[in-house]
């Protein structure tokens, strides 16, 4: 290994829900210019048909089956990760040994729990050590399979997680609260202000593949209140889906609904709406709250998403609507007083957004690899 070449950081991922994802991106567009980053999926790489399955099953049951998600989710607090034994672990480890060897990184960065088992197991057989950061992109409510990862950091989303994660008699020196990296382009933008002008009041809805909850939150959004409101649909994956009843939706209420299929400018869009509507997943609930932009959460996966709804709710920017009644109420609650409490929850999250958290944790990468590079030198 050259030390005059760039840092290489090697960043591993999964498509199991958008947070992995959303962080991964996040980490590697802060490195951009400052270090050769490389993203990998070994799941999808080493079994793209059974991934997919898999992927599509996990969404299935955890939109429409929360209490099975929960039992399974629950089950995995006893499990020993490093001796867990699953349907095609062995070719996604010796593929993931593979992506290692080939790009030869100075550091490995997770932002999915399973892979820092892999490296412990690529270091026993031979290969050479490498610093390994997770990103933990669950808040509050950690799982054991993040907690018990053999890893040298952890970053986490605040400082409530860092203090739970303490509990579990991991040292404080080793967590980072650093904040869930989300897209750089974030700390460029202006959100709306909590001064500005609530009408018509414009809200950003992110639905889950359902297209009875899509039609019920959209019904409950622009009839249930005096308010003037606009709506923005994000389909998303859900685009095949979900279009012929989004059009629906639009044709209902002319002038006043917007769709959006695939799309690379949610940061503009959480920036430019009064209120995000959907899934308590890690990606929507801390882009919004870099956006400073208050949420209210329609759907709620038990277990890992709890603690992102017990984070917004001790932050004070948003709350749970899974029902129509209580979106309807949530929202009424909203713009009482010219939208008083909105503009309380604009400012609460002012005070806890970090826009700049990718910067901040591509900083500490790139000083951990360095380190590591000047300690192998000496040896």
């Amino acid at each position: 290994m050259s030390h005059s070449r760039p840092v290489r950081v090697l960043i591993a991922t999964a498509g199991f829900g958008d947070g992995h994802n959303t962080a991964a991106r996040g980490i590697a567009m802060a490195l951009e210019g400052r270090a050769d980053s490389l993203i990998i999926d070994p799941s999808a790489k080493a079994t793209p048909r059974f991934n997919n399955l898999l992927r599509a099953t996990y969404r299935f049951i955890t939109t429409y089956l929360p209490g099975t998600w929960k039992k399974i989710y629950d089950g995995v607090e006893q499990r020993d990760f490093s001796q867990q034994k699953f349907p095609f672990r062995r070719r996604m480890q010796q593929t993931f040994t593979l992506q290692v060897n080939e790009f030869d990184p100075d550091i490995i960065v997770s932002t999915f729990p399973l892979y820092p088992y892999f490296f412990e197991h690529y270091v026993r057989e031979g290969g050479r050590p490498r610093p390994v950061i997770t990103i933990v992109t669950d808040s509050i409510k950690i799982n054991a399979s993040w907690r018990k990862a053999p890893t040298d950091f952890w970053i986490v989303t605040d400082e409530e997680t860092k203090k739970r994660m303490e509990a579990k008699k991991i040292s404080g020196d080793e967590i980072l609260n650093i904040g869930f990296p989300v897209n750089p382009l974030l700390n460029t933008l202006k959100p709306l202000s909590p001064t500005a002008s609530a009408t018509p009041f414009r809200i950003l809805y992110f639905p889950t593949a359902s297209k009875t909850a899509m039609s019920d939150t959209a019904q409950a959004i622009l009839e249930g209140s005096q308010w003037p409101t606009e709506l923005t649909i994000v389909l998303g994956r859900n685009l095949r889906r979900l279009y012929r009843a989004a059009c629906k939706i639009k044709k209902r209420y002319p002038g006043r609904v917007r769709i959006k299929g695939w799309c690379r400018k949610v940061p503009q869009l959480l920036c430019e709406h009064h209120l995000v509507v959907g899934k308590a997943g890690g990606a929507t609930v801390h882009e919004s709250l870099a956006a400073c932009c208050p949420m209210l959460i329609r759907h709620l996966v038990p277990g890992q998403e709890e603690g992102n709804l017990e984070l917004l709710q001790q932050i004070g920017g948003g709350s749970l609507a899974d029902t129509e009644a209580t979106l309807t109420a949530a929202l009424d609650a909203l713009f009482t007083e010219q939208a008083s409490l909105w503009r309380r929850q604009k400012e609460s999250l002012s005070l806890r957004a970090r826009p700049n958290a990718a910067e901040n944790a591509a900083n500490f990468i790139l000083e951990t690899a360095l380190k590591s590079r000047q300690a192998a030198a000496k040896k």
